[in-house]
This record gives C-alpha cells, structure tokens and sequence, in this order.
C-alpha cells in the first residue's frame, strides 16, 4: 500500500458508474501512460467518453489526431487565454515549456488560422478552451485575451461547434464579452468558478455549466450552491485532469476514471439518485457537444 503523503500515487478506481456518463474536459496529453490505458481505465468504471482539450497549437492538432483514432474521443481546439499574450508578447513559460520570443499580431493571426482549420473537422466538437484569465496574465494582456476571446466565438459560430470557456477572476468580463459578441447556442462553462447568482446569470442565458473536483472540497460551499440552482438539463461533469483531482484524493494525479467520485458527490448535493444524475449528464453532454446516443 501506498504511503499516504505519496502524492504520485494514482487514486484507487471508484465503484463504476450504473449510468455512462462522459468526462466532458480531459487533457490526456498530460496525463501519464498511454491514452489507450486511460480510456480503458475510464470506461471500466462507467466513462465511456472524454473531450479532448487543446490550450495551444500542438495541443489542438494532437486532439484532433487523438479524436481521429479513438472513437470514444471528441476534440476541442483553442488557444487557452494565457496563450494569446505568450505568442503577441513573448514569455519564458508557455505550455511547452520552452522559452517563446514575441511575435506580434502576425503570430497570433497565424495561430488562430490553424484553430479556424481544426475547428472545421469532424471529430472536432468544440471550440475551447478560450476566455480570460486574469490570474496569471498581467493588465499588459487583458486586451489581446479579450480579441483571441472575440475571435473564438466567431470561430465556433461559423463551424457550429460548441464553445468551451476557460473562466479565471474574470467572471464579469467574460459575461459582457458573450452577450456583446452573441454566445454561440452551445457554450459551456468548463470547470466552473462563478457562484449561485452567477449560476442563475448562465441559467438565464441557456449556458452548460460543468463541474470538476473543486465542487467536492470541503471549503467550497458557495460552488456546491451555485451547483444546487443549476437546472439539471444544464449540469456536465469534467476532470480537467491531470489538475483539480476530487476529495478524498485532492493533491494526487487526476484522470478520467474519476469521474464517478465528482458525479457520487454533485449527487449527495442535489439530493438525486446517482443514476438519475448520470443520465442527465449523459443527455446534457450529447446535446452540448452535438452528439449522437452512439457517440457517449
């Protein structure tokens, strides 16, 4: 047995699922192993789908590669927010992780060309992550977050994909950035942070809401109210692993299979029977990403 201060340690798998439900943001490409392992290791346990996010150009492309070969994979292509700034500024930490040197807006309008070709496959049901985030890019960014933002929108318009917002301390903004634009009829709030008036505002608006591990931290209240006014045809269930990794195993790596630990926990909060919000997560994901019965 493990020590229990190993944080490398993978989690146990969970009891699995009597309802399939799909982890609606993934990022396999960070994961370890193989994405052949760890969709068998999801499926075991009752996950039978995933949506593949890219954050920047290899990213994509790598998605839409996965989603090619895997039939259980859906892609979703982007430029996160953080990555905008990196290409127009230049920045030592780019998803890579090696050094970027500033490129201008060429750089930019290059990348979001390739994004524009990706988001026109097939296996390609989404256009995200994008947004703002204003945690880790400074004030000199908010503008080019905001125009990659705008462009993204209008990406997922033309294709008539869904839009999948990457939301960080900038909830009013990316709100007044959706209406003035006009969100696509499909936008989904990956791993959302806002609170229950917030929730209401998406509500409103016909936006999906989907929920990682920080909805199962004890400290978190205000995201577990946020997700008790939520309607239930606008609730998805995602990992966003290899990050936020659910209570009890918060700290140690994140991965598909853990999906029925969020979903047991959103349950006990909405007061449902675990297959009853399985099914409706099933439904809801179909619907948000455009796919059929035979797709989940």
């Amino acid at each position: 047995m493990a020590a229990k201060d190993d944080r490398t340690t993978p989690p146990p798998p969970p009891a699995p699922l009597a309802v399939a439900v799909a982890d609606s943001h993934t990022h396999l490409d960070m994961q370890s192993g193989t994405p052949a392992e760890a969709l068998a290791k999801a499926a075991a346990v009752g996950v039978t789908t995933v949506v593949q996010v890219g954050c920047d150009l290899p990213g994509s492309r790598w998605a839409a590669e996965l989603a090619a070969e895997f039939e259980q994979v859906h892609a979703a292509v982007a430029l996160h927010p953080n990555e905008a700034p990196r290409l127009v500024l230049g920045d030592p930490d780019g998803w890579s992780g090696q050094r970027r040197t500033p490129g201008g807006s060429a750089a930019l309008e290059e990348a979001l060309a390739e994004i524009d070709r990706l988001a026109a496959l097939e296996q390609v049901r989404a256009v995200g992550e994008t947004g703002l985030d204003y945690f880790r890019t400074g004030p000199e960014g908010v503008d080019i977050q905001k125009e990659s933002f705008r462009r993204h929108i209008e990406i997922a318009k033309r294709h008539g994909k869904a839009l999948v917002i990457h939301d960080r301390d900038a909830h009013q903004d990316v709100i007044e950035v959706l209406l003035a634009e006009g969100a696509p009829e499909r936008t989904v709030f990956h791993c959302y942070s806002g609170d229950a008036e917030m929730a209401k505002v998406c509500a409103e608006h016909g936006w999906y809401l989907s929920f990682a591990g920080p909805v199962t931290f004890k400290a978190n209240q205000p995201l577990r109210d946020a997700l008790a006014v939520t309607p239930l045809d606008r609730v998805l269930v995602e990992t966003d692993a290899p990050f936020l990794t659910p209570h009890p195993y918060r700290g140690r790596p994140n991965a598909p299979y853990l999906i029925p630990v969020t979903v047991r926990s959103m349950a006990q909060t909405l007061g449902l029977a675990e297959e009853e919000l399985s099914s409706a997560i099933a439904a809801n994901t179909a619907r948000a990403f455009g796919l059929r019965a035979t797709e989940l």
